[in-house]
């Protein structure tokens, strides 16, 4: 059951850190042109000459890159910290990193500097490649397994609540100004610190007590206080089990991830549902969402409120997805998620190409545009996060984090990079290329993907080693044995990680 405590850890752990990601995600857009003038001014203050607007180009590009960039430094500290401090431990730790950028930005104006604004991004970055990855895993440790999948897209949810809150906060009228930005980009401290002072009194991960630290006393005190009874004989016994059929495997490392067999498909899976998820495009099509706007007649004063309206809708689909997921299933999101999103980049393609010969066609964009990000906020967005919790067991379930999360931020940094190319290339045809990615998530999905709705962590892992043992051409059988084979016989081929 839901239990307050439950809830608070939940909310708490979401909005130190979650929230921050989506705020810093979206915090530059609006002051962009202030900044820029800055940077220009700095650079006039101290050279007596304003920059050629290439260079000014260039710290642009690195102010927005850099945080990518900083994910992926993040996601490589996964492995080593929440194995060493424990989840609770990494997110306490990384407060750190988010409170010291916090400060460097919003004093940098004083100090006239713009590279330590670049410098803060990354750092900005690593605090966010941390969140992403470790909150979603501390979540999913900590829920009952019918309530996974909604507090597993809690963080997701989170993140949504940053982008919209940066998009009003830097309304012109608000901070997105030349006297306000330094304050808007140094407010993303406040929720560190509320973490700090708050999460200290929360239980740690119990799996993390019992399976890691070999704690079992603490591991049932942190479960009674989240569960809110006494009674939680069964589920430590399921941890136990678990503990049994790893220690033969110790810990994995990411190098033994990719070597070992019986995690095979899991691995190609979370790569797959990764790179789908920021290879899909929704980066661009909130670049591109205020030229389509704009062009569909929206006056230019305008369009910032447009925007803020589109950040609204994610969220409010995103708290759908919170309700619906334990009732739909992930695997049903997932497709339908990926489905809008190919459907909207295709029907958008023909729009953007015809919206100047056939007058209402930009309103068919404008439409495309909504569905594109309902279809994101509802499976592709915070689906992927939850499914790597579950698919995985205690001693890889790091090192796949570390993989997923890299390969997130990866991909990411990749569509920020290329997506001005591919578009003086291609035009309105580069949602093509997005909607070719999403389909063929779609088909992968349809294929490998189970549904792990209301499972234990061990009913999954045996679901995937069926998976694993079987060469392509018993696939017949496989689809026999998937539905007739009682649950530990999982073949000679995997290892005992996959069996009971």
């Amino acid at each position: 059951q839901m239990t307050l405590m439950l809830a608070l850890v939940a909310l708490i752990s979401a909005f130190g850190a979650s929230f921050q990601y989506g705020y810093n995600v979206s915090v530059i857009n609006s002051p962009a042109p202030f900044m820029q003038e800055f940077y220009n001014q700095t650079y006039y203050y101290r050279n007596g000459e304003y920059m050629s607007s290439e260079f000014q180009t260039l710290l642009w590009s690195l102010t927005v890159s850099m945080f990518p960039l900083g994910g992926l430094f993040g996601s490589l500290m996964v492995w080593p910290l929440v194995n060493n401090c424990g989840r609770k431990g990494t997110l306490l730790i990384n407060n750190i990193f988010s409170i010291v950028a916090a400060v460097l930005m919003g004093t940098s104006e004083i100090a006239r500097t713009f590279e330590v604004i670049i410098f803060s991004r990354v750092i900005m970055g690593i605090y966010a490649g941390l969140a992403s990855n470790v909150v979603p895993m501390f979540l999913g440790e900590l829920s009952p397994k019918n309530l996974r999948g909604a507090i597993g897209v809690v963080p997701q949810l989170f993140i949504t609540v940053g982008i919209l809150s940066a998009q009003i906060l830097g309304l012109n009228s608000i901070l997105g100004n030349a006297a306000g930005w330094p304050i808007l980009l140094g407010l993303t401290g406040i929720p560190s610190l509320l973490q700090i002072l708050l999460l200290p009194f929360f239980p740690e991960s119990p799996r993390y007590l019992l399976i890691q630290k070999g704690n079992e006393e603490q591991a049932r005190q942190a479960l009674q206080r989240l569960r809110g009874c006494d009674d939680v004989y069964d589920e430590i016994e399921e941890m136990r089990r678990e503990d049994e059929s790893e220690k033969k495997e110790g810990q994995f490392s990411v190098l033994s991830l990719f070597t070992f067999r019986g995690l095979r498909w899991q691995l190609i899976s979370i790569i797959v549902m990764m790179m789908g998820q920021q290879l899909s495009g929704i980066n661009a099509v909130f670049y591109y969402a205020d030229r389509i706007f704009q062009s569909a007649g929206v006056d230019t004063s305008s369009v910032q409120y447009v925007t803020v309206s589109i950040g609204a809708i994610n969220v409010v689909m995103t708290l759908l997805a919170v309700f619906i997921v334990e009732s739909l299933g992930r695997r049903i999101l997932l497709l339908a998620g990926f489905g809008l999103c190919c459907l909207s980049c295709a029907v958008l393609t023909l729009a953007l190409n015809l919206q100047n010969t056939v007058t209402w066609m930009s309103y068919i964009s404008i439409v495309c545009v909504i569905v594109y990000i309902i279809g994101h906020a509802i499976g592709a967005s915070p689906i992927p996060s939850v499914l790597i919790t579950e698919m995985f067991l205690q001693s890889s379930r790091p090192a796949a984090f570390m993989v997923g999360g890299s390969v997130h931020w990866l991909s990411n940094f990749t569509v920020g990079l290329l997506f001005l190319y591919m578009e003086a290339g291609l035009g309105p045809y580069s949602f093509l290329i997005f909607c070719a990615i999403c389909l063929a998530t779609i088909i992968y999905i349809f294929i490998v993907v189970p549904e792990t709705k209301n499972k234990t962590f061990m009913e999954i892992n045996r679901i995937m080693a069926k998976r694993n043992k079987v060469e392509i051409q018993e696939d017949k059988d496989e689809l026999k044995d998937f539905h007739t084979a009682p649950g530990g016989q999982a073949g000679k081929t995997v290892s005992s990680s996959s069996e009971l």
